[in-house]
């Protein structure tokens, strides 16, 4: 891969409502987003990491663990932005062939299992993007809509009356990471690609953290399976 470029986008913006400062929350007193930047240099994949941030305090944090804070419009920094807008911004400002999106809170991730996610999307030129998936607990044929008096009903109701061998075979985005070559992603500016492709992250190394609720289970887990 020396003729390529390969950069690792961390999105950390500081505005997260439901659990506020959650990119820099402490694991054995070291802050998330330190944990998987630390990851992330281990795999000695990438020429540059890239901590995307409109807060001073996180970019300060991911400058000190040898990441580039790049500077986000404040734009992209309001709850309706989405990561895959803030990937294009970086794109768009930062030459890369192939990018790599990880998450600030997937403090579990191995270095192993971004080494093997890599070269799995290198071993298929028709892929677009590779993205860390989970299976689910339950089947989503069963999701159920709740209505604004209170009834639910099925999300999609042309699996009621299915057995469920004839569900189809499904997949979760986990909170993990996508894989993506950078010129197809500037084009699609999406994950879900028309040439999307999927890689089995293990159970363990899955912990996606939005609420107080899923921090607590992630200390838990990480103190279980004994991380440094």
């Amino acid at each position: 891969m020396k003729d390529k470029k390969v950069i690792a986008i961390i999105p950390a913006r500081g505005g997260s409502k439901r659990l506020p400062r959650k990119n820099i929350l402490k694991l054995n007193g070291v802050p998330l987003l330190t944990r998987v930047i630390k990851t992330v240099k281990k795999t000695k994949i990438f020429d540059e990491i890239i901590v995307s941030s409109e807060d001073k305090e996180i970019l300060l944090i991911a400058k000190n663990a040898g990441a580039s804070a790049y500077f986000r419009p404040l734009h992209l920094a309001k709850d309706r932005a989405t990561v895959a807008q803030t990937c294009t911004d970086v794109l768009l400002n930062n030459n890369s062939n192939l990018f790599c999106c990880i998450y600030s809170t997937a403090v579990l991730i191995k270095e192993k299992t971004l080494k093997q996610s890599f070269l799995k999307f290198l071993s298929d030129n028709n892929t677009n993007v590779l993205m860390g998936v989970s299976k689910y607990n339950y089947h989503p044929t069963q999701a159920l809509k709740i209505m604004k008096n209170g009834n639910a009903k099925l999300l999609n109701n042309y699996y009621e009356k299915k057995q469920s061998h004839t569900y189809p075979q499904t997949r979760v985005s986990n909170g993990t990471f996508y894989w993506g070559k950078s010129s197809q992603f500037l084009k699609e500016r999406t994950f879900y690609s028309k040439k999307l492709k999927i890689f089995n992250v293990p159970e363990k190394e899955v912990c996606d953290v939005d609420t107080l609720d899923d921090y607590q289970k992630l200390k838990k887990k990480f103190r279980y399976l004994n991380y440094d």
